[in-house]
């Protein structure tokens, strides 16, 4: 069955961002995905499970391929909390809260990687050192310092804008520091 638009799009997507910053197991992609926006619907008006579902297949073969961690930014209603398996949660040392992400409240996407995931767990906070925004979600308060956005030949998943990110350690010193040998 061949990929349809989306997914190609979020391979493509990601293929960019992977030979920009190289994930791997000691790095967390946080993704903020609005399904509204995607299907071409104002954001949090309606979530579309069909959406979400495409979007997390791509995501989770992904992070399979390339041992990362995944995390889901949940929307306003749950205060953008993050959704992620136990195995970051332990690794990253983070702060869970009890919610269960729904549609409603949380979003599609946040709430199928609760339901998607081996040992969903949800947490306050996270800092990641790479992210996905799909549909404008302001996933920035989950990144580290310093994020760097990151611009790709996809500028769009489905009908929803597109913007990356990737974070550098800080540069510090005066005028006298150097940053490359």
């Amino acid at each position: 069955m061949p990929m349809n638009k989306i997914e190609r799009d979020l391979n493509q997507a990601l293929a960019e961002l992977y030979n920009q910053f190289t994930l791997n197991e000691n790095h967390i992609l946080i993704i903020g995905c609005s399904t509204s926006e995607v299907i071409g619907e104002q954001i949090g008006t309606a979530g579309n499970e069909t959406a979400a579902a495409e979007i997390f297949q791509v995501l989770a073969d992904y992070r399979e391929r390339y041992g990362f961690h995944l995390a889901f930014q949940g929307c306003e209603h749950i205060n953008r909390s993050v959704v992620v398996e136990r195995s970051t949660f332990d690794r990253f040392n983070l702060n869970e809260v009890t919610v269960v992400p729904v549609r409603e409240a949380g979003g599609a996407m946040a709430a199928l990687a609760y339901r998607s995931f081996k040992d969903p767990i949800v947490v306050e906070q996270i800092q990641a050192h790479a992210g996905i925004d799909i549909g404008g979600t302001l996933i920035g308060m989950h990144l580290r310092p310093v994020a760097v956005p990151y611009k790709g030949s996809v500028t769009k998943i489905g009908e929803a804008n597109l913007i990356m990110a990737i974070t550098r350690p800080k540069l510090i010193g005066g005028e006298r520091a150097q940053y490359k040998l």
